[in-house]
């Protein structure tokens, strides 16, 4: 693998966020030279600037929105590969912005692909969507590429708008693009609102017990390198073979690797010892899937 990346042209976007810091650092030690468009990092203190990220990086900070800035900025990096990674990620915040969600999601995958329709020499474009697109039929069974799509929430229903934009180029246009789906990243470096692990240190830094909105749902946890390995090997297997390999990609741990919620924070709380807890929370809570895998 390092050897292909070596001196390879890669266009990330969202390359401030948390796997888009970790994906910056593992493309610079593979000698890629690396060209990053997104807002500026999402949290502080923040993965990015403690790790000096921006050293390794042409870091352009702009809006995925922006379609003008975005096709400049595509156009003067020439770009071999295009890792799409910028997005509204989170499931509860989309409830509070649904419009916010879907123009960043939505248009924001239309601007990327189209950018990099009319910019000579992209081979290869990973779309990164989540695994949240299926149609969540709580059926105890794993999800595969073939199943139907939807979305209860809006961030889930703006990344099948996503998975079908991708659809659209990759057949009206010939695009090599692939979607990579992939959830419940877990890893350093996260510092972010609503994600289970990080709120659990919070509660106790704070002196609380972590309240727990669905104790019993279950998730497919994997760390943050895992996923980030498939969008790798992903993004060559199309710069290599392209037609082959264009389509979507699911990317998740095996079916043991798939544990809820409470059994998480119950390792957790073992391994911090004294000052952990956690309780479970009453009323009323918006939709989440109760088992995903």
């Amino acid at each position: 693998m390092s050897n292909f990346w070596r001196n390879k042209k890669v266009f990330i976007t969202g390359h401030t966020g948390f796997k888009g810091s970790w994906l910056c650092l593992w493309f610079h030690s593979l000698g890629a030279r690396i060209t990053g468009y997104a807002l500026e990092p999402p949290t502080d203190p923040n993965l990015y600037d403690l790790c000096a990220v921006g050293e390794v990086v042409d870091s352009v900070r702009a809006d995925i929105r922006d379609r003008e800035t975005l096709e400049q900025t595509l156009r003067r990096a020439r770009p071999e590969i295009v890792i799409h990674l910028a997005a509204l990620p989170i499931v509860r915040e989309s409830y509070r912005v649904p419009a916010e969600t879907f123009s960043t999601n939505v248009m924001g995958t239309v601007n990327v692909l189209e950018a990099a329709r009319h910019c000579a020499g992209v081979k290869a474009i990973v779309n990164v969507t989540t695994d949240k697109v299926y149609e969540n039929k709580v059926r105890g069974k794993r999800y595969v590429e073939g199943d139907s799509l939807g979305g209860h929430d809006p961030y889930s229903s703006s990344k099948v708008c996503s998975e079908l934009i991708a659809q659209a180029y990759r057949r009206s246009y010939g695009q090599s693009v692939a979607t990579a789906r992939a959830g419940n990243v877990i890893g350093g470096g996260d510092w972010a609102a609503d994600r289970l692990v990080p709120d659990f240190v919070r509660s106790i830094l704070k002196g609380k017990k972590l309240v727990i909105r669905n104790p019993k749902a279950v998730r497919p946890w994997q760390h943050v390198l895992e996923p980030l390995a498939g969008y790798l090997l992903l993004a060559e297997k199309l710069y290599r073979s392209g037609a082959q390999y264009a389509g979507a990609w699911n990317f998740g741990p095996d079916k043991e690797g798939a544990r809820s919620v409470e059994w998480v924070i119950k390792k957790l709380c073992r391994g911090w010892g004294e000052g952990s807890g956690y309780k479970i929370g009453t009323g009323k809570q918006l939709h989440e899937a109760a088992y995903l895998m």
